[in-house]
């Protein structure tokens, strides 16, 4: 690949730049497509790999429940809430994957755009693409960034970067 096409996180701006992607995104858990996408928006924060927010018309929403899990708060997106994947209805054995997404159902007007969209944690489901490359989930448990070969680090969330 050529440098020219790699972006590296510390070239990313703070506060977070919000920008559509035309790339296609596409989850696969269970055996099922979650959701498949070229119409996402991407978060690009220093020290961050980006975060892809899918909208809600491009996700299988029915695979989807609302989390108990309490909000967290950005900064500067405002207050987040929490979605399971569960695909019991297809498989009584299947598990329930617990905060396995979020969203921002009223986003800081900076980042508007995110209404009615949701990021997946690559962590918590089987597999995410970017244009048939499979990501890399962001080092932790808190954040939920991409990796690909397209992006370059160190990353935020491993063990002693959460000063950064």
């Amino acid at each position: 690949m050529s440098d020219d096409l790699v972006e590296s996180v510390w070239d990313y701006p703070r506060p977070p730049r919000l920008e559509q992607s035309g790339r296609l995104l596409r989850i696969v858990h269970g055996g099922e497509v979650i959701a498949e996408t070229s119409r996402a928006w991407r978060i690009l924060e220093t020290s961050h790999p980006p975060v892809y927010y899918i909208p809600q018309a491009d996700i299988a929403m029915q695979w989807l429940t609302r989390s108990a899990r309490r909000s967290s708060f950005c900064e500067w997106k405002g207050s987040a809430v929490y979605w399971n994947v569960d695909l019991r209805s297809l498989a009584p054995n299947a598990t329930v994957v617990q905060d396995a997404a979020w969203s921002y159902p009223d986003p800081s007007s900076a980042y508007r755009e995110l209404r009615d969209h949701l990021a997946f944690y690559a962590s918590r489901v089987d597999e995410c693409t970017i244009d048939g490359e499979r990501v890399k989930a962001q080092p932790g448990d808190f954040y939920g960034g991409w990796i690909t070969s397209h992006v370059r680090g160190p990353f935020k969330g491993a063990p002693g970067t959460l000063g950064w």
